[in-house]
């Protein structure tokens, strides 16, 4: 059984908000040409195929790869954290509304989780109460930064209580690269800034003392964890060697707390999924394809696949850590 815990969708249809709110960009979705275009404001900001916001599209390709369920998120451009407080409020339920939808209609394959307004740390955990109460889902995504302050910022702090409390689960995702305006050629914020912005969460989160005072936070970070697993050496040395810069808000070793996060396994790279599993151990690694965009793996799961592993080590990174990770039950995806 596949459990795929790195999946985004987005729906068909969406109101023209920078109509009705009168700024900002805003992405909507278009259908011109049999083509669905995003638009970003009155620009194209790309355009997507039809299993994006296609449920039975979405469906006929889990098929084809033996995928079984997938943890739907939405699209990181859709945080919308740059917008005004109640507006980000109206965008994030209405995702959320779409998200529980589309579970709903087939609870068996789909998982949902939330997004919300994180620029209001008030406004975030109200909308993340009615995601855990109301809509029934485990957990939320998260962007890496919101609006440039680092998720280690005290001003989170209130919002990981109350998640710890709830036992929201967060998917922490890269988005608004850092430095992306100085290397928009080449791909290079998705190659290299998209490793680096997950890099920067985690340790934020770390050396804040984020995952020290909220020790049952169960956080789960995309890309493998970015370059997070290949620099842990150069992290842990600037630890013991600039403890004055470094180890300010947290005394404690950074790699001592390997183990205590999930990384998905879009790493892309056998020796990469070997090292990684070395390092993080079999039960904190969840399978993640980032369906359905081109920098995904796209057969879910083929690279565990493909490596050898042993049955019950293959089962934890296809299945049971994604279970783990959502605060899930075993019963209701028996496969």
């Amino acid at each position: 059984m596949k459990i795929d815990i790195h999946t985004h969708i987005m729906p068909e249809r969406m109101p023209n908000w920078v109509q009705k709110f009168g700024y900002g960009d805003f992405i909507h979705l278009e259908h011109r040409n049999c083509k669905a275009c995003m638009m970003k404001g009155d620009k194209l900001f790309r355009e997507v195929e039809t299993n994006c916001f296609d449920a039975t599209e979405r469906l006929r390709d889990m098929d084809n790869t033996k995928v079984d369920v997938q943890v739907l998120s939405t699209i990181p451009v859709l945080f919308n954290y740059w917008a005004k407080p109640a507006d980000g409020l109206e965008t994030s339920r209405f995702f959320n509304d779409h998200i529980a939808d589309t579970v709903s209609r087939e609870p068996n394959r789909f998982i949902g989780i939330g997004t919300v307004p994180m620029q209001d740390v008030e406004l975030a955990i109200g909308e993340m109460e009615r995601c855990m109460r109301d809509l029934n889902m485990p957990g939320l995504e998260i962007g890496t930064n919101i609006n440039g302050i680092n998720l280690g910022d005290p001003s989170f702090f209130p919002f990981y209580r109350r998640a710890e409390e709830l036992g929201c689960a967060l998917f922490v995702h890269p988005w608004e690269m850092m430095g992306e305006q100085q290397m928009q050629k080449y791909w290079l914020p998705w190659l290299v800034g998209m490793p680096a912005e997950t890099s920067r969460a985690i340790c934020s989160m770390i050396f804040s003392g984020v995952m020290e005072r909220f020790p049952k936070l169960r956080l789960a970070f995309a890309h493998g964890g970015g370059s997070f697993p290949l620099t842990i050496g150069r992290i842990e040395h600037g630890f013991h060697v600039r403890p004055d810069l470094v180890a300010i808000d947290n005394p404690v070793n950074p790699r001592d707390y390997i183990g205590r996060f999930w990384i998905d396994s879009l790493v892309h790279d056998p020796a990469a999924l070997d090292y990684v599993l070395a390092l993080f151990g079999g039960r904190h690694i969840c399978m993640g394809s980032d369906y359905p965009f081109p920098l995904g793996e796209h057969v879910p799961g083929s690279l565990i696949e493909s490596m050898g592993y042993e049955p019950e080590l293959k089962d934890q990174l296809l299945r049971k850590n994604a279970l783990d990770w959502l605060g899930m039950g075993d019963e209701k995806f028996q496969g």
